[in-house]
């Protein structure tokens, strides 16, 4: 660690600076790569690869330094460009996935007129669903990436309409068991497998799968999950691992204008939703394929 502030106090204060600049630059990289892994199979191994790299440098700087080990030093430049070949590989999925978002400029994101057609049109398939007792569950992605979840199902990347959804979950389709998974004014993917909840944490209540199911996704994200019950059709939401059972249509719509087109954070939004509902069950999960509620 001295010979750090020796070399910083050697240098000048232009090289200061753009020392500074350079962590800064790393830094953001750092950030912009996270924020591309988030949700996915690859976030903890990045996380994982950053810190061994981060130490490593360090340690290997402070060595060479002491030691005069200049060869040691060329060795791990050598290291580190074989590192960046074998990441480039293992991230392979996680890299195609960020170039399509960088791709996906911002003025094709979805505005807050089409977020707020989407939410019609959820609701007006919820509630066509609930009429006929027919099962369903959806999951609205927010800013926590679903990635590993979504990889399980089948891609579909269409445009939300309550057609399309009553069509997904009519019993006897291919695509009705499970989960849809809905990004902004896209269904993305359907037949997703959620993790369960345990079912230890409800102390006796009588829990179906569709319902442990959205307990278990929204204890480990900010997702926001509608399912309908196929027993009774009665209406649930799901947030931060809480259940919140019979859901008018009046309290869904504002509950969905509020976590999709506002994007109001998850801790705001669960103070409005404890206000009008109770709650069932705190997070647990275990993973394991969900079953028809």
């Amino acid at each position: 660690m001295n010979a750090i502030f020796e070399y910083i106090n050697r240098i000048g204060p232009q090289e200061r600076l753009i020392v500074l600049i350079e962590l800064m630059l790393i830094g953001v990289i750092v950030y912009i790569a996270i924020s591309f892994l988030e949700g996915t199979r690859g976030e903890r191994l990045f996380r994982g690869v950053i810190s061994v790299l981060v130490v490593g440098t360090v340690v290997l700087y402070l060595v060479v330094e002491k030691f005069k080990l200049a060869r040691v030093q060329y060795l791990y430049s050598g290291f580190l460009f074989v590192i960046s070949i074998i990441a480039i590989v293992a991230f392979q999925p996680e890299i195609r996935r960020a170039l399509i978002r960088i791709g996906q400029a911002s003025f094709l994101t979805s505005s807050s007129q089409q977020l707020s057609r989407s939410v019609e049109e959820i609701i007006s398939a919820v509630t066509q669903l609930a009429a006929t007792r027919t099962g369903a569950i959806i999951v609205v992605e927010q800013q926590v990436g679903l990635g590993e979840f979504i990889d399980t199902g089948v891609k579909i990347d269409s445009k939300v309409t309550a057609e399309l959804i009553k069509t997904i979950f009519h019993p006897g389709t291919p695509l009705h068991d499970m989960a849809i998974v809905v990004q902004g004014d896209r269904i993305i993917a359907a037949r997703v497998q959620l993790p369960l909840a345990e079912a230890e944490s409800f102390k006796g209540r009588q829990i179906g799968s569709r319902h442990r199911a959205a307990i278990g996704v929204t204890s480990g994200s900010d997702a926001t999950v509608i399912i309908v019950s196929e027993e009774t059709g009665i209406i649930s939401l799901a947030l931060d691992g809480n259940l919140i059972r019979n859901v008018s249509e009046a309290q869904l719509r504002r509950y969905l204008n509020t976590a999709v087109v506002e994007t109001t954070p998850i801790v705001e939004r669960m103070k409005q939703t404890e206000t009008t509902s109770a709650k069932v069950g705190k997070k647990t999960e275990n993973r394991k394929p969900q079953q028809n509620a």
